[in-house]
């Protein structure tokens, strides 16, 4: 298929970056050389992604005589740690790479999130690229420069704000994409027309199903729509001291689940989804949302394949899992929840009774 391209800019001043969105984009050395200042690169990427995209990269920059180091990790969740982050610096201090060197973060969200935390720390800072090759990447952690890695007390609570230098997300990365993980992107898709944008979510509400044959139109519209919602909200606040909090419509709840599971047994997209009922379910008993909202909420998540339960862990876990959340300020839970479909708010409002009734509610 030929190359097509949309771009959005993400303004931060001197430190603004371009996201391309598109089919055939990797094969484009045009829109990666310019952001590489050296001729040598770091690409890392995982046992998954390396057989598929690693050769369709290099060869692109071979265009501009640039060797790769490939640096491939394990493929899942559970391996986003200390142990697996040091593979990295093993391999850029082994290969002397210096504070020029550029790394691509070539995979999902947890290679773009542990690329882009490994480029923070590498000599005090690298650029780095981010390269998306799942849904969830693409639409959510690769733009904004939010990198992390796990801790067995909490998901992403090591980590850096880091703006990559340039994404590039290509379309043709989704054919190779498992069902299951096209899926779990969607909540994060669905997230954004919740929060503040209603005319998104009705368009959502048409062509969930065109998303998921993965028609390339529809995709492109989905990504591209995602992206501008939130490189508006990084541009407006960079650090997650405001409005950009209200990314994380059901990831309190979410990131409980993934925790409590045990990393990688939920995609996040999934935990996501359940923990977004979760956070409807309470926006309805604050009276804020009614019955039909809640059910049209589910109604969306269940057309995408999506859970609209979490597990039961129980409430005392759920809380205390919850706790170590990083929207905790001075003590209190704040969640990000729903004035109605397209206006979401942060809250400290609701007592731990009334959050606890919610996870009954919708903990099978």
């Amino acid at each position: 298929m030929q190359a097509m391209k949309n771009t959005l800019v993400v303004a931060l001043e001197e430190r603004s970056y371009p996201i391309h969105i598109g089919v055939g984009l990797m094969g484009l050395a045009e829109l990666i050389l310019p952001h590489i200042k050296q001729k040598k690169v770091v690409v890392v990427t995982n046992t998954t992604v390396a057989p598929l995209y690693l050769e369709v990269l290099r060869s692109t920059l071979k265009k501009g005589e640039i060797s790769v180091l490939p640096v491939v990790l394990p493929d899942g969740e559970q391996f986003k740690t200390w142990e697996t982050l040091n593979l990295i610096f093993d391999a850029m201090l082994g290969a002397r790479c210096e504070r020029g060197t550029t790394l691509i973060a070539l995979g999902g969200g947890v290679i773009g999130d542990m690329g882009g935390f490994a480029a923070a720390c590498y000599q005090r800072g690298m650029p780095f690229i981010q390269v998306p090759t799942t849904l969830l990447s693409q639409v959510d952690s690769s733009v904004g420069g939010k990198t992390a890695i796990n801790h067995p007390l909490g998901k992403n609570m090591i980590g850096a704000f880091y703006q990559p230098k340039l994404v590039l997300a290509d379309l043709s990365t989704l054919d190779t994409l498992p069902d299951r993980e096209l899926k779990a992107g969607l909540a994060e898709v669905i997230k954004y027309g919740l929060i503040r944008d209603p005319d998104f979510y009705n368009w959502l509400e048409s062509n969930i199903e065109k998303l998921l044959t993965r028609d390339k139109e529809a995709l492109a519209y989905a990504v591209h729509r995602s992206c501008a919602n939130k490189a508006e909200l990084v541009a407006a606040d960079e650090k997650e001291s405001g409005e950009r909090a209200l990314l994380n419509l059901g990831h309190t709840f979410g990131h409980a689940i993934e925790t409590g599971m045990g990393y990688g047994e939920w995609l996040h997209g999934e935990a996501v989804a359940a923990g977004t009922l979760i956070a409807a379910e309470l926006s309805c008993q604050l009276g804020w949302l009614n019955a039909k909202d809640v059910s049209r909420i589910e109604n969306i998540f269940v057309r995408a394949g999506l859970p609209v339960f979490g597990p039961k862990l129980g409430v005392a876990s759920y809380l205390e899992l919850m706790s170590h959340d990083k929207k905790v300020q001075d003590g209190k839970l704040r969640l990000v929840l729903l004035k109605e479909i397209g206006m979401a708010v942060m809250s400290e409002q609701a007592s731990v009774a009334q959050i606890g009734a919610a996870i009954e509610a919708r903990c099978t």
